[in-house]
């Protein structure tokens, strides 16, 4: 893939819905050229049809690896307390219940990050990862006879999804309302999830209210009931050990569904369409799969970028590069464009399992928010290919992947695949 320069300096403009239906190769070519001519440039904010909120002033988009790690490693002058995952200033308790411990600061952040962190402790994980290999044969099980499948929907989405929902002890039969209602969060910018005319905000706040209400459910019986998973982990002391109320572990499981389940689904699915385009990559991870395994994984998460932004506000006045930026500023991140910088990566538009190195931006920035399940999506990331190798050595994606219309998620909806068929383990 190679990015087409299809706009000039000018004529791009990251607000508008129409540059987000561009191609991804012209998307990237405008993100070429404010790394190149503009990298810290201003952008008014248009406004978004369903979204009865009144348009802010505008924002400095980052787009060169350097502004964004900086930014990222000064929380106390880039704040996230205003909000991180969107661009127009939602009402506070909106910020808290979607995005909960990402829209915080410390000292507030790092109460809840220390909390949530005993789920995602090496030892916690080493618990997890037979129950991630187990539920990744049980999904090549339910395709393998078929022969053909849709990619996203049969194989990628499931894994993380199964695994987020069995960490927090969400019984089966709620996976597939986990699954809609964040699709729905995720895609309120797509006409497939919100048609023309949808009330964005009452949409989200609805699908919301139905996860953040079975967590509710949840966290009640393991207060009567306490189980060996993260919820009961969540609410119950240890000695001196902080819990959560009940309104934050419905935000935490808001969060975790959304962030764990649609950004590892992303980039599995970003990674297989890499992976047929570049069989010669395919082949050389096949070929030492162990040995390639932990920079092959760092390359499907830099080439997917699933998060493609996170906004942050100025707390005073600061100068970043060549640009002066004044309190209550706000700032975006643009990872998508961190993960192409050609003063960071050698060849960026190249598909490579071996790059070394890989300072990528996909988990996030260094700093207090880097990504708390990073090694979670790594290993799902990596137990799946696995699995893919192993027993549908042949898959090869048989038709163009549809996007998700959103410039938050680097989503791809559908996606046809072919294998040969073969039987269950």
């Amino acid at each position: 893939m190679q990015p087409v320069r299809s706009l000039r300096l000018e004529e791009i403009d990251l607000s508008s819905i129409d540059f987000w239906a561009l191609s991804s190769e012209e998307r990237e070519g405008a993100f070429a050229t404010l790394r190149a001519e503009d990298p810290i440039r201003f952008f008014e904010e248009g406004e978004i049809p369903g979204v009865p909120i009144e348009k802010g002033p505008g924002y400095w988009s980052l787009t060169r690896h350097a502004h964004i790690l900086e930014a990222s490693r000064a929380p106390e002058v880039f704040s996230s307390a205003r909000g991180a995952t969107s661009i127009l200033d939602l009402p506070s308790e909106m910020n808290e219940f979607f995005g909960g411990m990402i829209n915080m600061d410390d000292p507030r952040h790092g109460r809840q990050r220390r909390i949530v962190s005993r789920g995602f402790t090496p030892r916690a994980l080493a618990r997890i990862e037979a129950a991630v290999e187990k539920r990744a044969e049980a999904i090549v099980d339910r395709v393998i006879e078929k022969g053909e499948c849709d990619f996203v929907t049969e194989i990628a989405a499931p894994l993380p999804l199964e695994i987020v929902c069995e960490m927090m002890g969400i019984p089966e039969s709620q996976t597939q309302l986990v699954f809609e209602r964040t699709n729905l969060i995720l895609g309120l910018g797509d006409p497939e999830y919100a048609p023309v005319g949808t009330n964005l905000l009452a949409a989200a706040l609805q699908a919301g209210s139905e996860l953040a209400a079975l967590m509710r459910e949840m966290a009640e019986e393991r207060r009567r009931n306490p189980r060996e998973d993260l919820t009961t982990a969540l609410i119950h002391a240890a000695g001196n050990e902080e819990v959560l109320t009940n309104d934050e572990i419905a935000s935490f499981f808001v969060l975790l569904v959304v962030a764990g389940n649609e950004t590892t689904r992303n980039a599995i699915s970003h990674g297989m369409k890499a992976l047929c385009d570049t069989p010669d990559e395919r082949r050389r991870w096949q070929a030492d799969f162990d040995g390639l395994a932990p920079t092959a994984v760092e390359e499907i998460v830099r080439w997917a970028s699933p998060v493609i932004f996170m906004r942050r506000s100025l707390t005073q006045e600061t100068t970043l590069g060549e640009k002066t930026l004044r309190e209550g500023d706000k700032v975006l991140l643009w990872y998508n464009s961190g993960n192409r910088d050609e003063a960071v990566f050698k060849d960026p538009y190249r598909f490579d399992v071996g790059r070394k190195p890989n300072e990528h931006l996909g988990f996030g920035g260094a700093g207090p928010h880097y990504c708390l399940g990073a090694n979670l999506a790594r290993r799902e990331i990596r137990v799946m290919f696995r699995e893919i190798f192993r027993r549908l050595p042949d898959l090869e994606i048989t038709g163009p992947p549809e996007m998700l219309r959103s410039n938050f998620i680097h989503g791809i909806k559908r996606m046809p695949c072919a294998f040969t068929p073969g039987t269950r383990s």
